[in-house]
């Protein structure tokens, strides 16, 4: 009978795809803006990535064994987080700080909720909120190679305008994995191609954060600032990578809308009116938790009418 009845946690998604292989494919998927960013930022982005990779792989094989749980390093997810982390820090963060962060990403989120498909928030987000909250000074230093400057979103929030086109080919500065606007659409046509994705979380988020920012953005309709913004920071990477994660995203189709609408109103809060200039991670962070009451109202309702009692 034990045969004849598997129950396995969340999602729980009609494909031929094992959960390794759909990590191996969002792996895939993330090496243009991993190759990028190391091409870009140096050595020292690969050290960061391998770090934050390697201590959330071991973190994880290490809680399964004091735990007396099943071995599941295998299915690749720790990698997926590891590398989402390390891609949202600036190359300047010391390789402690990725390393800490990469084990309260996969200890306090996802193995003390049980694993796989039991956190409610996405590991490398709130991993990265809680190396904001921590050590926010080194966490807004974008120093690479001794050369310090203000990224897009900090040149766009002090009024002054960007020019698109770098923004689109990653020469600005910023983390390791969000500045290459291409290199992050590529990867995202990959999921889109094997279906690891659905399109409708990430076109909300962004259609709706652009309809916020011309309307409260302060400066209307301004197709240069709107795509500056569009292609600035981590919106890119959160919207296709991390807004997505099966785990921590609604699973009705109506649902996905609404979310990626939350995201996109959020987001755009925070960087309009809000003291910093990004806002991705926390609405990101505060989506997770709404999932449960968007498919409580978004769940379709079934065929008929309840009777009365008798």
């Amino acid at each position: 009978m034990e045969k004849l009845m598997h129950i396995s946690a969340s999602p729980h998604v009609r494909s031929q795809m094992s959960t390794a292989r759909i990590m191996q494919l969002v792996l895939l998927s993330l090496m243009p803006a991993t190759v990028y960013g190391v091409v870009h930022f140096g050595i020292q982005a690969l050290y960061q990535i391998l770090v934050c990779m390697g201590t959330c792989l071991v973190s994880e094989f290490l809680y399964e064994a004091i735990a007396d749980r099943p071995v599941r390093i295998w299915d690749c997810s720790s990698l997926v987080t590891g590398l989402l982390l390390a891609l949202t820090l600036p190359v300047s963060v010391p390789l402690w700080v990725g390393a800490m962060g990469s084990v309260f990403a996969i200890v306090i989120v996802k193995m003390i909720f049980g694993g796989i498909g039991q956190n409610i928030v996405n590991p490398a987000m709130a991993a990265r909120c809680f190396l904001m909250i921590s050590f926010a000074g080194i966490l807004t230093d974008f120093t690479a190679d001794g050369i310090s400057g203000p990224t897009p979103l900090a040149v766009l929030k002090a009024g002054e305008t960007m020019d698109p086109l770098p923004l689109l080919m990653g020469n600005t500065a910023g983390t390791i994995g969000e500045t290459s606007v291409i290199a992050l659409l590529a990867g995202a046509v990959f999921l889109l191609m094997f279906g690891i994705i659905d399109l409708r979380i990430p076109a909300s988020y962004l259609i709706s954060f652009g309809v916020f920012y011309i309307f409260f953005g302060g400066y209307g309709y301004d197709a240069v600032r709107l795509a500056s913004q569009l292609c600035s920071g981590g919106l890119m990477l959160g919207a296709w990578f991390m807004a997505t994660d099966f785990v921590t995203s609604p699973i009705t189709h109506k649902g996905k809308i609404l979310y990626g609408v939350l995201l996109g109103i959020l987001t755009g809060i925070f960087r309009v009116y809000g003291s910093g200039v990004e806002g991705v991670s926390y609405a990101i962070l505060l989506g997770n938790l709404a999932v449960p009451l968007i498919e409580k109202i978004t769940v379709p309702r079934a065929f008929g009418r309840r009777k009365g009692k008798r």
